[in-house]
């Protein structure tokens, strides 16, 4: 017997069908009653109603809503969307036997299974209790209103936001429009991190702007059907795409228009990009040279400096990494970290225990922890997670077991994010040096405080780093900037998949850790990894320019540098650029807000003396900061 995998999301009882003549009931005043359901079922997502073996004869029915004179078809504020206002509703109903069904046939006739992807609207009227209305994309087909008297249409709705877009219809604000991603938004980076040239050769034939958008975001996951659109909502132009973005991701809408006041930039003389050469990493000799007998690192600046000039050498990364990402302070002594490193331990077994030790019966009752096992686990997201790895490779393998367990431990610590898709893609290469389960847990911990505004639902982080690199790219090259506008790309969303996870799809795995370690000495300034983008970019723009690309092809080009990229010498060019911004004299305020140099002292020397900067929140939350300061010769106004 074939074998389904059913995952019941949400389950209501006392949900009623009045059918009309016209549907076919033989009696106008039969209500049929039943359960509606959510399903997942064999990874599609369904809603289910299935009928009472009674059905109801509201003759012995009483409406609390009819006590009240309602006339053309409104009802009191007081009863629109509460559920617990809408069982009150029907607290005087009652259920009689009815001889008038034959009770096998009408169920069956009265149960109906829709799949959220056929969907085209709800419409969410009011009578006294909510209904809905319920219409499919194949308009030969029709499904029974729903009739919420016991309540429920909040749940219903709520929990059919996790796997669609619902939104107001522009004609009728009583009508939700349906778009459906492959999961739920806040949940799923499926095409985010599918394998780049998984099918994208024959999507792009088959539809160049969807397929490339494809490639990149979840972002596409959740526009897919928006941008192909339904009867009403045709394919939009490639100038649309920034609304489109900003309607079906709350938090990432990027301004088309500049708002009055912003400091804009034109042509600025930056003067000519220093040579940045780089020096061999950081060995185990020369680690262990900055430790006092007592294991404390002695003179940090300097350490973190030859650290971000060169990297670290492989056997010193183990330890190395727990001082950069902050699990081991730089001040402390061997025995204080042995010390800290056992309360660290009892802490992480304590928490992985919660997970390990829920019932069936508890889990059954704890969806969001069902969520987070499922993708885990049941969406394979360890299981295709670095398998060319040999840390990683072959069935059974242990360091899968370990990524498994930290993940589901994650959640345990921080329950209100628990696992998004993609965080697998940032533990990988800490638990691949660790090879120590706690130590990776409590790194990872560290590096997720960082990112954590990247895999938060409203994203407001992903938005502030676009704007801001949109910001550095017209600093630094206005030309370039201005034909990445011209072909609709200039809000960079092709950058994304690079933000998200900080170019782990982007590079070879050893690459991986050199930028990682190097970004996280916070040096030579905060924001670094912008520049490094920059770079990137800097990099690509003769070719994206000569051969005239446009938004398909920009999309296309960006993608495929995937695993082409020299780590070495990108890190070059954005030391470089960091040099070249650094040494104007009267930066844009929004530039230095961005790139932290508010906080530091105005020294032309600091760039080179090691000292580490002091980190502080963003004067510019989104790299935009007004300024009225008079022009002077690093300065001037973007004009339209």
């Amino acid at each position: 017997a074939e074998l389904f995998l059913l995952q019941v999301i949400f389950d209501h009882e006392g949900i009623f069908l009045h059918p009309t003549p016209d549907e076919g009931s033989p009696d106008q005043d039969l209500l049929v009653s039943g359960s509606l359901r959510i399903i997942e079922k064999d990874a599609e997502i369904l809603v289910e109603y299935r009928p009472l073996e009674d059905s109801v004869d509201p003759s012995n029915m009483l409406c609390a809503g009819q006590k009240k004179n309602y006339t053309n078809g409104e009802t009191e504020s007081k009863f629109a969307n509460s559920s617990k206002q809408e069982l009150s509703l029907f607290s005087g109903f009652q259920r009689v036997k009815s001889g008038s069904l034959n009770h096998s046939h009408e169920r069956s006739r009265w149960a109906f299974s829709v799949n959220i992807s056929d969907l085209k609207s709800i419409t969410v009227k009011e009578e006294g209790w909510t209904f809905l209305i319920l219409q499919l994309k194949d308009s030969s087909s029709s499904v029974p209103a729903l009739h919420f008297h016991q309540g429920g249409s909040r749940e219903f709705l709520d929990s059919l936001r996790r796997f669609a877009l619902l939104t107001k219809s522009p004609e009728d604000e009583t009508r939700l429009l349906v778009s459906t991603p492959n999961k739920a938004l806040s949940q799923s980076f499926e095409n985010l991190l599918d394998d780049n040239n998984f099918g994208l050769i024959h999507k792009f034939k088959r539809d160049p702007y969807v397929a490339t958008l494809g490639g990149f975001s979840k972002v596409t996951n959740y526009i897919y059907d928006a941008l192909r659109g339904t009867e009403e909502q045709q394919q939009r132009p490639p100038e649309e795409v920034a609304d489109l973005l900003g309607e079906v991701i709350p938090g990432l809408e990027i301004n088309q228009q500049e708002e009055p006041g912003f400091e804009v930039i034109t042509r600025i003389d930056l003067g000519t990009r220093p040579q940045v050469s780089r020096v061999e990493p950081v060995s185990a000799d020369y680690w262990s040279k900055h430790q006092d007998p007592e294991g404390r690192i002695e003179n940090e600046a300097a350490l973190r400096q030859r650290i971000f000039k060169g990297g670290l050498c492989h056997a010193v990364r183990r330890e190395a990494w727990k001082f950069l990402l902050g699990y081991y302070p730089w001040t402390s002594t061997l025995e204080e970290r042995k010390s800290l490193q056992k309360t660290k331990t009892d802490e992480y077994f304590r928490m992985k225990l919660q997970w390990k030790s829920i019932s069936e019966e508890q889990e059954r009752r704890n969806s969001r922890l069902r969520d987070y096992k499922s993708l885990i686990a049941a969406e394979k997201d360890v299981n295709r997670t670095d398998r060319t790895n040999r840390f990683y490779e072959g069935l059974n393998n242990p360091g899968l077991t370990l990524l498994h367990d930290i993940l589901m431990t994650y959640c345990m610590y921080d329950f209100d994010l628990g696992y998004v898709q993609g965080m697998s893609d940032l533990l990988s290469p800490i638990l691949f040096v660790m090879e120590n389960e706690v130590d990776a847990f409590w790194c990872f911990v560290s590096f997720m405080d960082q990112m954590h505004q990247n895999f938060e639902e409203q994203m407001q982080g992903m938005k502030t780093q676009l704007i801001q690199l949109s910001t550095l790219l017209r600093l630094l090259d206005l030309a370039f900037w201005n034909y990445l506008e011209s072909q609709e790309s200039g809000y960079l969303y092709f950058c994304f998949r690079w933000l998200l996870i900080r170019f782990k799809r982007e590079l070879i795995f050893s690459d991986v850790l050199r930028l990682w370690e190097v970004m996280w000495t916070e040096l030579p300034c905060q924001n670094f990894h912008l520049l490094v983008c920059c770079a990137i970019l800097d990099s690509e723009k003769q070719k994206i320019m000569e051969e005239n690309y446009g938004f398909n092809e920009i999309l296309k080009h960006i993608n495929e540098l995937s695993m082409k990229l020299n780590i070495e010498e990108i890190l070059q060019k954005a030391e470089g650029i960091y040099l070249q911004i650094r040494s104007c004299k009267d930066l844009p305020h929004s530039i230095s807000s961005i790139l932290g140099f508010d906080t530091q002292h105005r020294v032309s020397s600091q760039a080179d003396s090691g000292s580490r900067p002091v980190q502080q929140q963003d004067a510019c939350s989104n790299g935009h900061c007004r300024d009225n300061r008079p022009q002077n010769s690093c300065r001037g106004v973007f004009t339209s």
